[in-house]
């Protein structure tokens, strides 16, 4: 009966705190600018085998492609939750403006990318009265597994938009935004708030901000390799599988790979992808 009495008089920010510290917390870590300059630079496939090596679940949005040819993007991640439409949901939500989506633009500037996770891949999860607001705010880019309305004025804004798609249907008819800035779940891949989001015209990469230093290492590292096996390549044109397959952490010293990079002055000394000299 105490021990009741006892819980009855926790306070309600008190029980608040102690349930975020149940579910954890939803940011993974802090990306810098300098950090998430030099992701923005390589290729999503890098970032990829970069994460791929480190033993981490796939981290590519595979329902998310460009809505143009010319759309990159890389920033922090603004996280958007839609859920299925329900009457309770609609009306126990914030609306108008303090709507959540509305909150999540409002977090949105030029270093950071608002992923949207909708309920199905046909799904609208806005158009150009909305996202005018994102034009206006400098917005880094936009990511849903979901489509958009409105393409041509969309594009004609500027901002990076990948979707599953375009549609003419009515997202709120099918669901409501829930949550801002809580960990997502989008084509199955997690997204929590501050992650990197890569995008470009292979598709948009999720790299975690609590290894995203360790993520930019392999994946330069990999790049640097691949322009000296190509530049070989071109010079002395041959079958490429003299060099190939290779594994980051895994080239072999004695291999032709590791004598072709040796004379350029990269060995086990100076970089983590030989055998021996991965530090992940």
């Amino acid at each position: 009966m105490f021990s009741s009495a006892l819980r009855n008089a926790v306070s309600p920010v008190a029980r608040t705190a102690r349930r975020t510290f149940a579910m954890g917390p939803a940011a993974g870590g802090v990306i810098s600018d300098e950090l998430l300059d030099k992701l923005g630079g390589l290729s999503t496939q890098a970032l990829v085998d970069g994460l791929w090596v480190m033993g981490w679940p796939p981290s590519q949005i595979d329902n998310a492609a460009p809505l143009h040819p010319s759309h990159k993007c890389v920033g922090r991640a603004v996280t958007l939750n839609f859920v299925p439409v329900r009457p309770d949901i609609a009306q126990d939500k914030p609306a108008g403006g303090e709507s959540p989506e509305y909150e999540a633009f409002e977090k949105c500037g030029p270093k950071e990318v608002l992923v949207m996770a909708s309920v199905g891949p046909n799904e609208s999860v806005g158009g150009d009265i909305k996202f005018l607001r994102l034009k206006q705010l400098g917005c880094g880019g936009l990511v849903t597994d979901g489509a958009v309305r409105d393409t041509d004025e969309i594009i004609d804004y500027g901002f990076p938009c990948f979707s599953n798609g375009t549609t003419a249907r009515q997202g709120p008819a099918a669901m409501q935004p829930w949550e801002c800035n809580g960990v997502i779940n989008i084509s199955g891949v997690t997204v929590r708030p501050g992650d990197a989001i890569v995008g470009d015209q292979d598709g948009v990469v999720v790299v975690p901000a609590k290894v995203a230093s360790m993520v930019f290492d392999i994946a330069h590292g990999r790049e640097v390799i691949e322009g000296i096996v190509k530049e070989e390549l071109t010079k002395n044109p041959g079958p490429p599988g003299i060099y190939y397959p290779f594994m980051s952490g895994k080239i072999k010293v004695d291999s032709p790979l590791g004598k072709l990079l040796a004379t350029k002055g990269i060995t086990p000394e100076n970089s983590n992808q030989f055998e021996g000299s991965a530090n992940w």
